[in-house]
């Protein structure tokens, strides 16, 4: 499974009820793959391919770490521990990536 892939079954278990009145962008830079960056906005959600100039959040892995992360097999606060995961702008949004998808 791509990147692509991963982030369009995460853009698909999208909760748009917890997003209502956020304007977040989160930047996925996946190291072995192509990078897409997520915009939350007031209860919606677009999926894009490449770099956002002014993301709220950066989240850096590699794909292997994506996939186990989307798939429930992860925790992203695992990865983080363990240097699976880095992140950089405002790492209490990371947190909040839980409550916007449903990770299964």
């Amino acid at each position: 499974m791509s990147a692509a892939q991963v982030f369009e079954k995460l853009e698909h278990n999208f909760n748009a009820d917890a997003a209502k009145g956020l304007d977040l962008v989160f930047q996925f830079d996946i190291e072995d793959d192509t990078n897409h960056h997520l915009i939350i906005h007031d209860g919606t959600c677009q999926l894009v391919e490449g770099d956002h100039a002014d993301p709220s959040v950066t989240l850096i892995m590699n794909s292997e770490t994506l996939k186990g992360i989307v798939s429930g097999e992860t925790d992203g606060m695992q990865a983080f521990m363990a240097g699976q995961l880095r992140a950089e702008g405002d790492m209490m949004l990371a947190t909040k990536l839980g409550e916007l998808f449903t990770l299964s």
